[in-house]
């Protein structure tokens, strides 16, 4: 073991753990011991006084309820006359820009019967220190799965790079594209496979006149809120546009934007550093052959910046911000979305509306596009995430 890798930071597990890995049994693919242990980390959770001030900590305890992961067991159940083992050990590099991340795919590597070494960022979250915590305390009853969780945190460093990505059966970024880049500079080996999670957009659908009919606006704007704002719209989930539909868009952006402006108001707080790149931002893109107009529905109002554009593409993407700031298109044909979608590097497409509306523009042959929600839903995790199937992509498959 590399003397570079005394610079670890061990938050679960350590280093005899680690060294060990590559020696354990893989387990089937939805382990009952597994799942007892994650219903109970469930229960943990939902009593825990701290965790309740967290909603996306909430939210993922009640994705790991026995009821949740039974359901999710039956998915993956019977569909093929195999047996399914988890490849061995997967070394996961979770992400800055969400707290949970790193916990939803130390689940999707256990279920898939796998070890698993998660790199975590250095950036402060409470809600990593609660959940740390939660399964720390857990796995003191749990002798044998506490061989299958370590958790750490270290500075950039390419020794260490290399001796968790040779030992790795599977790799899992979710970095970025810049973390892709980097960790593929260390080589795996090569009967391992890789998942990267590159930079990617999403967009909000809104039809006017659907919206309109609703009677609870309100629940709309919380679900905008919750959507973007919660993360900064730094997720890869949050709308970076709005496309407007039907008969009545004035009318329906007009009331959209004013409940939403009162969520904002009450919760949201911007950073002068974030507001002053969105002004940049607005300046850039009026110089651009979109006939770009900043129509923000309160002029001195820097937590919101609507930019009205008269066309979409993916090079629209190139000027993308945070913070609450997005760009708005009135749309009469939903192919004219097509340019927009037909980019890898778009991911999910949000509806204030009925979804079946867009199955001409997914079966027009577009390349991106992995999920359609409703607003509100946008960062529900799931094991088919981004296009990928994780449980297949994380197991085996043995034939018999």
């Amino acid at each position: 073991m590399p003397t570079s890798l005394d610079n670890i930071d061990y938050l679960v597990g350590n280093k005899a753990i680690l060294e060990n890995m590559s020696k354990l049994a893989t387990r089937p693919i939805f382990d009952d011991e597994i799942m007892e242990m994650l219903n109970e980390l469930s229960a943990k959770l939902m009593h825990s006084k701290l965790a309740k001030n967290y909603p996306d900590i909430i939210s993922f305890a009640f994705w790991i309820r026995k009821a949740s992961l039974n359901n999710l067991k039956k998915r993956w159940n019977n569909k093929d006359n195999f047996y399914r083992l988890g490849r061995g050990v997967c070394f996961h590099i979770a992400p800055s820009n969400v707290a949970m991340n790193f916990a939803y795919s130390l689940v999707a590597g256990l279920l898939s019967g796998n070890a698993n070494v998660v790199r975590l960022s250095s950036k402060d979250f409470k809600q990593v220190d609660i959940v740390v915590d939660a399964i720390n305390e857990l796995l003191e009853d749990y002798e044998k799965i506490r061989h299958y969780i370590v958790l750490i945190r270290y500075e950039r460093n390419k020794d260490i790079n290399d001796y968790l990505s040779l030992m790795a059966d599977t790799r899992i970024i979710w970095g970025g594209d810049d973390t892709i880049n980097e960790l593929r500079t260390s080589k795996i080996k090569p009967r391992s496979n890789e998942i990267t999670f590159a930079n990617r957009y999403s967009i909000l659908a809104i039809d006017s006149d659907y919206y309109l009919e609703k009677s609870d606006k309100k629940s709309v704007a919380i679900n905008f809120y919750n959507d973007t704002y919660l993360s900064d719209q730094n997720a890869c989930t949050s709308p970076r546009i709005v496309i407007w539909l039907g008969s009545r868009i004035d009318e329906a952006k007009s009331i959209f934007w004013e409940e939403n402006l009162k969520k904002i108001h009450e919760k949201y707080t911007i950073q002068a550093v974030s507001a002053i790149n969105k002004l940049t931002t607005a300046s850039i893109i009026a110089t651009k052959d979109y006939n770009a107009k900043l129509v923000n529905t309160v002029l001195d109002n820097t937590s919101l910046y609507r930019v009205e554009v008269d066309r979409v593409d993916s090079k629209l993407m190139d000027y993308m911000e945070s913070c609450g700031f997005f760009y708005e298109y009135n749309c009469s044909d939903i192919l004219e979305l097509r340019d927009i979608a037909d980019n890898n590097s778009c991911q999910t497409l949000s509806v204030i509306g009925n979804k079946d509306m867009f199955r001409e523009l997914i079966t027009s042959g577009i390349k991106g596009i992995d999920r359609i929600v409703e607003i509100g839903h946008t960062m529900d995790f799931d094991l088919v995430w981004d296009g990928y199937d994780l449980i297949t992509h994380l197991s085996r498959f043995v034939s018999i």
